[in-house]
């Protein structure tokens, strides 16, 4: 499949600093995802803090395998409201290009 690059247009919002699309998020979104991630980070550092510590091998795994799940949750819920909101939205605009665009993520999400 060839990949095209997605044309931004004078209605896309731009970030002026790297010319990245950006997504204005809702308060409450944003709050949620935050705190996501922030439960992620936490569990993140007490994997370090098993390894610093010596813990056994096998609760560290079961640890791990915990921040993946999370992540993927994460990821879930991010992916659900992207094709929800950006994707719907630029398909009612006519901007087929972010169909390829999200078929490229789903791509690479499914390695």
């Amino acid at each position: 499949m060839e990949e095209r690059a997605v044309k931004e247009t004078t209605d896309d919002k731009v970030c002026p600093a790297c010319k990245h699309r950006t997504k204005e998020r809702s308060g409450k979104e944003k709050r949620d995802m935050l705190n996501r991630l922030s439960r992620i980070e936490g569990q993140v550092r007490g994997i370090k803090k098993m390894v610093e510590s010596d813990v056994y091998c096998p609760e560290i795994l079961i640890q791990v395998s915990a921040v993946n799940a999370a992540l993927n949750s994460f990821n879930k819920v991010l992916l659900a409201e992207h094709i929800r909101s950006c994707v719907a939205e630029d398909i009612r605009e006519g901007k087929e290009e972010t169909i390829d665009e999200l078929v490229l993520v789903l791509q690479k999400l499914m390695k």
